[in-house]
């Protein structure tokens, strides 16, 4: 049966890195916030006056990484030669003794595209497209101008949780895009997407917005996805490239297809440039992001909910839980609220409110507006910090074991029957001690003969020693028991 696959356009596996800080001019990206002319008005005849001005700021990214080969060995055959003997019958010298040092030698590993943002070389990039399928850095990273000129590229910082990458290069002067701002986007504007597909060399493509802010899953439960998407044609080596409206202007960065074949149907997505720009200024300015954290477990308000709770619009976010002493907590947020517009901004759905606290600077002040008791109130509180002991307290039950309550989302992803409750293991560490007990998918149900439906019920029911769990694994009920030193 074919199924559909989720396409990164230079493959790569994601991994959660940290970085030092590059010692460089303090990035200062700004966004053209004046929306793109919308009418009835014809279509005009040719773009290539505005594409001539945006497709310099589009670079091809060549990665490569050093190996190390051991002289002599199977008559001194390198990883290709050995393949081609392997599987092609190429015919094999008489193994030797590996013989001195090994030798170092360059693997191409792939090739993508970024988009130049500042003229003094910032390039904005995919995280996959400059990182190997161990999710670390190429050893080279090559940048091909519209020019011809090729520039040795470093790497600023990356941040594989949305797949953004800034990369510096050594040059001034250069054509540097103009960013819009993704938030007036609408669906049916005219886009074009610009890149290196297939290595064929700089290459445009048309199409239209499809639709805003799509999870499509991508980069795991942790990963922050608002995808925009596009039928503008997209395929491997876009990666990293522009996506520019009608005014030449960038509006998102191409990063993933979804296909059957790889190539592409007509369903591509792109980092918007607002997620993408705070990222990157982030990464350029101190190698790493910081997010915020508000510390409460949301669901999204559905028209059920919006009855029970006497709210006449389904619109919003509940919170299921509040964690003690979390920003949210300090700030006066309770179970039961319904939380619906964030400094006077509606919130559409938990995805989105995620996002817009997640890159919401530490320490920041926000408003929020709740819906309680039948009535609407404002919150003023203070952004946390996504980092230590609230990080923890976020997604950790124990040591390298992340959870969380299961939701119509999670259940939908891993199958888990509607009558089932609980709290859901979203990822095991390898390394963690409990590796061997839980696995990413089972949903606990109960801890030591009590009922489990928030995050703190399951650590609070936790003792030292042994504990018995009641879990849902793949179908089958069952009873484990969770030894704690």
């Amino acid at each position: 049966m074919n199924r559909k696959k989720l396409v990164p356009l230079v493959v790569a596996t994601i991994a959660a890195l940290a970085f030092a800080p590059l010692q460089a001019d303090e990035l200062d990206l700004s966004v053209d916030s004046q929306t793109i002319e919308r009418g009835e008005a014809l279509m005009p005849q040719s773009y290539a006056s505005m594409l001539e001005k945006a497709t310099p700021s589009v670079v091809s990214v060549h990665t490569a990484r050093i190996v190390k080969v051991a002289r002599g060995g199977r008559g001194g055959l390198s990883p290709e030669e050995e393949l081609l003997r392997r599987f092609f019958g190429m015919p094999s010298p008489r193994y030797q003794e590996p013989q001195g040092e090994p030798e170092e030698r360059r693997m191409p590993q792939g090739i993508g595209s970024g988009v130049i943002v500042s003229e003094d070389g910032y390039i904005l990039t995919n995280n996959h497209v400059v990182s190997d399928q161990r999710g670390e850095d190429a050893d080279e990273i090559l940048v091909q101008l519209n020019d011809g000129r090729e520039l040795n590229a470093t790497i600023v910082g990356r941040d594989p949780l949305t797949d953004v990458a800034i990369l510096k290069v050594d040059a001034d002067d250069l054509p540097a895009i103009t960013i819009a701002d993704s938030d007036n986007i609408k669906v049916g504007d005219v886009v074009f997407a610009i890149g290196n597909p297939m290595e064929v060399g700089l290459t445009v493509t048309q199409g239209i917005i499809s639709a805003t802010n799509r999870k499509i899953g991508i980069y795991g439960e942790r990963g922050y996805e608002s995808f925009i998407q596009t039928d503008a044609s997209i395929n491997p080596g876009n990666s990293g490239g522009a996506l520019i409206d009608s005014a030449g202007r960038l509006i998102g960065i191409n990063s993933a297809i979804i296909s059957r074949s790889g190539g592409n149907i007509g369903i591509g997505f792109a980092i918007p440039s607002n997620l993408a720009v705070s990222i990157s200024q982030q990464l350029a300015d101190t190698g790493e992001v910081r997010r915020g954290f508000l510390g409460v477990s949301l669901d999204d308000v559905t028209p059920e909910l919006a009855e029970a709770f006497g709210l006449d619009t389904v619109q919003g976010v509940v919170v299921n839980d509040v964690e003690e002493d979390s920003a949210a907590a300090n700030g006066g947020i309770k179970q039961g609220d319904i939380i619906l517009s964030l400094d006077g901004k509606p919130i559409e759905s938990f995805n989105q409110f995620r996002i817009r606290i997640g890159h919401t600077a530490p320490g920041t002040e926000i408003e929020v507006e709740v819906f309680r008791d039948g009535k609407r109130e404002t919150l003023n509180l203070e952004v946390g910090s996504a980092s230590g002991r609230f990080a923890s307290l976020a997604n950790e039950l124990v040591t390298g074991v992340e959870i969380a309550k299961l939701s119509d989302e999670t259940a939908e992803r891993y199958r888990i029957p509607e009558n089932i409750d609980g709290v859901i293991v979203l990822s095991v560490d390898p390394e963690s001690n409990y590796a061997r007990t839980l696995r990413e998918g089972m949903v606990i149900q109960e801890v030591n003969d009590q009922q489990i439906e928030t995050i703190n019920q399951a650590r609070e029911a936790l003792r030292n020693g042994v504990n018995k769990l009641f879990v849902y694994d793949r179908g089958r009920r069952g009873y484990l028991p969770l030894r704690i030193e």
